[in-house]
């Protein structure tokens, strides 16, 4: 029986994960932690302890892995504790940039550990980043617009930012031709990610959404990835809790483990 412990807990992604988890025969969630706590029951869910830090609740636990979905300035403590203690870990927060997880390969310190770092964990939303970087071999011009949720807390969303670092690997250096505008109330060109611009709505009635628009005289191509529930990401988060003891080191990408 795997030991989880969901940190994020009161969340939106963290409840869903501690459903999706505690219906599986083969793990189990041995508790939540959220700062929020200190204000509430420690007994929210019945029979699940509750801590307001992560420390606290991997002593208390000993879990086998704790799985995240915090926010971005906590994370990377969060990621150090867990190697510190041995804690192997799945992330789900998003907000996290290829040069930190760079910058975190370069101070894992052990080899009977590991962490996968997952900006989405929708199947479907993998495979709308693989196909754009397929197309982007093609295309000289493309831009990304992605859609959340108005509590999201970062932007532009890890997924817009992965998919973003794809498209550039296969630019070989060689920026789309369209001329640069000049904008008349900043921002209106979106951020620019190497040769990519990414717009970020965020407006209620939203859960995970993006599409990725391709463009050459005459003719347009647009991939686009809905996740209208986040019950959609629970499939890749318990294959990434089942697959992490085979890892080492430092995983960026669901799809590492898919193909």
């Amino acid at each position: 029986m795997k030991r989880v412990i969901v940190n994020g807990a009161l969340g939106k992604m963290g409840s869903e994960v501690i459903k999706a988890v505690s219906r599986e025969p083969d793990m189990q969630v041995v508790a939540g932690v959220d700062p929020a706590i200190s204000t509430m029951s420690r007994n929210s869910y019945e029979g699940l302890d509750f801590y307001s830090e992560l420390e606290e609740a991997v002593n208390a636990a000993n879990p086998d892995v704790v799985v995240d979905f915090t926010v971005p300035s906590a994370v990377m403590d969060n990621i150090r504790l867990c190697m510190d203690k041995g804690v192997r870990m799945v992330v789900g927060t998003t907000g996290i940039t290829a040069e930190q997880v760079d910058a975190l390969k370069a101070i894992v310190n052990r080899d009977d550990w590991a962490v996968l770092i997952a900006p989405n964990f929708a199947i479907g939303a993998l495979l709308m980043m693989r196909f754009a970087q397929e197309a982007a071999k093609y295309f000289a011009n493309v831009e990304i617009i992605e859609y959340h949720h108005r509590q999201k807390k970062d932007a532009p969303s890890g997924t817009a930012i992965k998919t973003a670092e794809m498209i550039n690997q296969v630019f070989n250096g060689i920026q789309p031709d369209a001329p640069e505008h000049g904008e008349i109330l900043a921002g209106a060109r979106g951020a620019k990610s190497g040769g990519v611009h990414i717009h970020s709505l965020r407006l209620p009635g939203y859960v995970a959404h993006q599409e990725v628009i391709f463009s050459s005289p005459g003719q347009l191509l647009t991939i686009k990835h809905d996740s209208t529930h986040r019950e959609s990401f629970m499939p890749g988060v318990i294959l990434a809790i089942r697959k992490i003891d085979t890892l080492t080191g430092v995983i960026y990408g669901l799809e590492q483990l898919l193909w």
